[in-house]
């Protein structure tokens, strides 16, 4: 099968939804019924993205994610994962594995098919310039003078505010848990709790003003800049 979307999980009726509305947007797909079926198809077939349901017989989500993305060959497909309401602990665990985003049951299939355009169009953008301005609108971000500007006046934040912000923004939309967070702005190891993210982004939120709501919380999971 040529550049799929593997399309694993456990309810036929779920997989027929979304094969269905993937076909219709002009994608080829695969569907597997549980987590050892789509490990197979994914090595016999690299897709070109994968909607992975977290609860599956035998082999669950979370363990297919871990050995997708330490396969060489399939680490680099978009994972978007799918979870029932109020598991938001094992979502959580699945961003920390490499997953890509995440919807929750029940949903919209046209938000799906959004969520994995987005993820395959980031999985084809050129590397992240770490040093590039980032202009969202009235919002510029310019990590070499270490400036913010909102409509074009001067914020002043502190070193870990611009940190948290330059991590969010470079990649609008995608959700970061707190502690990948805290790995992105302070590295590993750094002996901070998770929840010390959220004190720093009440902060940041003040002083961005108008802009603070551009910083999405992601309840039980973490933080998104809204693209």
């Amino acid at each position: 099968m040529k550049d799929p979307i593997l399309v694993v999980d456990d309810e036929e009726d779920i997989r027929e939804l979304i094969r269905y509305n993937l076909t219709k947007a002009g994608y080829t797909v695969a569907c597997a019924a549980s987590g050892e079926e789509g490990l197979t198809l994914a090595r016999e077939n690299k897709p070109i993205a994968i909607i992975l349901d977290i609860m599956l017989p035998g082999i669950d989500g979370l363990e297919v994610c871990r050995q997708l993305k330490g396969d060489a060959a399939l680490k680099s497909v978009p994972i978007v994962m799918v979870s029932a309401k109020g598991e938001e602990a094992d979502i959580v665990a699945g961003l920390e594995l490499g997953a890509d985003d995440y919807v929750s049951k029940p949903f919209s299939p046209g938000v799906l098919l959004a969520r994995v355009k987005s993820v395959m169009r980031r999985a084809q953008s050129e590397p992240v310039d770490m040093e590039a301005v980032v202009t969202v609108e009235g919002l510029v971000v310019n990590p070499s003078r270490r400036e913010v500007l909102v409509n074009s006046e001067p914020v002043e934040l502190t070193n870990t505010e611009f940190k948290l912000l330059h991590f969010l923004i470079r990649q609008p939309g995608v959700v970061y848990t707190r502690s990948q967070i805290v790995d992105g702005v302070h590295g590993d190891d750094y002996p901070v709790t998770d929840r010390s993210v959220d004190v720093q982004v009440v902060g940041l939120r003040k002083k961005l003003g108008e802009w603070g709501a551009q910083i999405e919380t992601v309840r039980g999971v973490g933080y998104r800049f809204r693209g």
